[in-house]
């Protein structure tokens, strides 16, 4: 399985915000925005926080991406 952070980072260009911004108003670490540009798995309140702040749901910040190989 394999998740996608593509539309946060799509909407922090919108909203001419930088990841450092994140850390700060969100009061995250920096480690967790470097797990999130890997792809990798974050808590579902480090997801519920990017929605309060962001003012979007979790389908527009994260998407499941299907691995070659993957069976369904």
């Amino acid at each position: 399985m394999a998740i996608s952070y593509n539309g946060l980072w799509k909407l922090l260009i919108d909203k001419k915000m930088k990841k450092i911004d994140l850390t700060k108003q969100l009061g995250i670490s920096s480690s967790t925005v470097a797990k999130m540009s890997k792809d990798e798995i974050v808590s579902m309140t480090i997801l519920e926080k990017l929605c309060k702040e962001l003012h979007c749901d979790f389908g527009d910040i994260v998407h499941y991406v299907e691995k070659d190989g993957e069976s369904k």
